[in-house]
């Protein structure tokens, strides 16, 4: 592996807090990763009926109480959740930081859709009387609502705001928070997405709208990317933060170093409201890597974008085909299989979920990937069972994509003096 750039001023990641379909702690994530456990269930939706989706169960109680869950957002209560756990693993304790050098950075697909139908739905059953629409709708639906709650729950005092970024957003998230920690504008960064999509019928409807949706008599086997009955995406909830410092501080107050943030690109498409384009992703893909000074042979894993769409895995394939050619080292992954997709959450889950291959050198497989498309057909492209690499893995790529042709990607790597 070449030397990286920007070792002057390099962002490690000391905590993670997540909420997955199919963990609430990186441990279980993880664990269920390896042994072929799906988070995908099935929901009731108005107008539409049953549908396959990811949903998460973790404890809102843990750091709220029931009038701060019932006046805030399910974006927001996920945050809060996230941003505890990851800030308690970090072994960061408010009470004795700067709360004001603290950022919080938080990527989204949307927000607002869920409270305001809700509230339509709502008033409709008063004949759309007004005075029945919760006063507390507007802080809800504001874009920098689950950023927000976090500072209301925490008391942290530092800037908030929320990245828009399509499905791109975890990975935007996470850049951000590294980007703001070089120019030295805080200390710590609470740094990843959140996203609450399961509760809003209409990202469902225009997916169904499209063709884009996709069914199963088993909703455990419903999200398929790169097999050749996929049908479409399963939408998920969920939401990953990692807390990132600069190297510098991590290393004096003795912190447990997770990974090395080494390099990341984010571009446009600039083509097609939802097409992707290959020859851009390859880009950024490309950009990314050699902004952290390597090669694309140094990379070990690459978690694809992979939704499950027919075109979404067949541009990513042919895109990831330019970029490492064939016969070439890297190991490819999905984690959507397992929990469908996160939406604004995805990028910063999956990351998580490979993370610890930096240490115990194995892969987690793809899920439900039973007869491959020749056309996603990448060499190294792990199904069935995890692999347990010879040499380990120091170098993770992470690949996520979005609508209106946004494309980012984050490389992390284990730790080196």
């Amino acid at each position: 592996m070449k030397t990286t750039k920007h070792r002057e001023n390099r962002v490690v990641i000391t905590g993670v807090g997540l909420a997955a379909p199919n963990g609430d702690s990186l441990e279980e994530f993880r664990r269920n990763l390896l042994s072929d456990v799906s988070g995908v269930t099935k929901t009731e939706l108005r107008f539409i009926g049953e549908v396959p989706a990811g949903l998460c169960s973790f404890d809102q109680f843990r750091y709220q109480n029931k009038r701060e869950v019932r006046t805030g957002t399910r974006a927001g209560s996920i945050a809060v959740y996230c941003a505890n756990e990851a800030l308690t693993d970090a072994g960061v304790s408010l009470d004795s930081v700067d709360k004001s050098r603290i950022g919080i950075y938080i990527g989204i697909t949307e927000h607002g859709n869920v409270e305001t139908e809700n509230e339509v739905h709502n008033i409709s059953q008063f004949d759309y009387d007004v005075k029945y629409w919760n006063h507390y709708h507007n802080p809800r639906t504001v874009a920098n609502n689950p950023a927000g709650e976090v500072t209301v729950n925490t008391g942290i005092t530092g800037p908030h705001y929320c990245i828009g970024a399509a499905c791109a957003a975890g990975n935007a998230g996470l850049i951000q928070g590294v980007q703001q920690l070089r120019l030295g504008e805080v200390d710590v960064a609470l740094a990843g997405g959140v996203s609450e999509s399961t509760g809003t019928f209409g990202i469902f409807a225009s997916f169904k709208s499209q063709g884009a949706l996709a069914t199963h008599d088993d909703p455990a086997k419903a999200s398929r990317p790169f097999d050749i009955d996929r049908t479409g995406i399963v939408v998920a909830e969920g939401g990953c933060l990692y807390v990132l410092e600069r190297l510098d501080d991590a290393l004096s107050r003795g912190s447990d170093i997770i990974a090395e943030v080494l390099g990341y690109a984010m571009n446009s498409d600039a083509t097609h409201f939802v097409l992707p384009n290959s020859e851009r992703q390859a880009e950024c893909v490309a950009k990314a890597i050699e902004r952290g000074g390597l090669l694309p042979g140094d990379m070990d894993i690459v978690n694809t974008h992979g939704t499950g769409t027919h075109s979404g895995d067949i541009q990513e394939a042919k895109a990831l085909k330019t970029v490492f050619g064939s016969g070439s080292k890297p190991y490819f992954n999905n984690t959507k299989g397992f929990i469908g997709h996160a939406m604004g959450a995805a990028g910063a889950l999956e990351l998580a979920g490979n993370l610890p291959a930096l240490k115990d050198g194995v892969v987690h497989p793809c899920m439900n990937l039973d007869s491959i498309d020749p056309e996603c057909d990448l060499d190294n492209l792990i199904k069935d069972e995890p692999l347990e690499t010879e040499d380990g893995v120091d170098v993770i790529c992470n690949n996520s994509f979005g609508m209106l042709g946004i494309n980012s990607v984050v490389i992390v790597g284990k730790y080196h003096h």
